[in-house]
């Protein structure tokens, strides 16, 4: 199975005054093609941060991170940005649409931006939109439509550049659990259609356990993360 996302003693610090605070400490992570990944943690762990970094939104301190095998640390700026345009979308808690450009604008402007003709762009934005299911909300703005369409929309925008890799930050965390079921059930079915895979950072331990795989940010690095609650459910079953 091929590898689509690959970090590699990956650390990050940030420095104020004569105090250095370690974000991430030699972090190691392989996503393969079409893999759901789920990471957890506290509040303030570097969730974020890692994702950043494993997006080429922020350098590490140290470290490497191969997207594709390309390691997008070696690409400068501007390549950078080209690559992550291509390869990389984004999920983000609150959607950051454009208020002022519709749903059918918001989803197209990744491909405007990376050169799109705007005729074709409009045409694949509209196909994306119809499988999230908004076709009838393609013109409405984000103030028009409801927090799950938001989020439906934002997930469009997402998946239309088709990247191989979509990174997502607490994607359901606003929404009610009908609505963040919904979410889910749409994340899942896209995989299965496009083997995009997905690495999903969130606070929903009932989110994270229906993913493929679980992973807890401690202390900086990633380790396999065992929900408690089901773990002593199980225990009270086998007995």
């Amino acid at each position: 199975m091929s590898k689509v996302l690959h970090c590699s003693q990956l650390s990050k610090s940030y420095q104020q005054g004569n105090i250095e605070t370690k974000v991430l400490n030699n972090l190691e992570l392989t996503v393969d093609k079409g893999e759901l990944l789920a990471v957890v943690g506290s509040s303030g762990c570097g969730k974020s941060t890692f994702l950043h970094l494993a997006g080429a939104l922020d350098l590490p301190s140290s470290g490497d991170v191969f997207i594709n095998d390309v390691n997008i640390l070696t690409l400068s700026d501007k390549e950078r940005a080209a690559f992550r345009n291509q390869h990389i979308g984004f999920i983000y808690q609150f959607h950051h649409l454009m208020m002022e450009f519709s749903a059918l604008e918001n989803v197209a402007m990744p491909l405007l931006i990376r050169g799109d003709k705007p005729k074709e762009a409009i045409a694949e934005a509209s196909e994306v939109l119809t499988q999230v299911g908004l076709a009838h909300r393609i013109n409405h703005r984000p103030s028009e439509l409801s927090g799950g369409e938001r989020q439906r929309t934002a997930i469009a925008r997402a998946l239309v550049t088709k990247p191989s890799l979509i990174l997502a930050d607490e994607p359901t965390g606003n929404l009610d659990s009908d609505t963040a079921e919904q979410i889910y059930q749409l994340i899942r079915s896209l995989n299965q259609k496009v083997q995009t895979s997905f690495v999903v950072v969130t606070h929903d331990i009932s989110l994270a356990m229906r993913m493929d795989r679980q992973l807890k940010l401690d202390h900086g690095k990633l380790t396999p993360f065992v929900d408690q609650k089901l773990f002593v459910e199980n225990e009270s079953l086998s007995n």
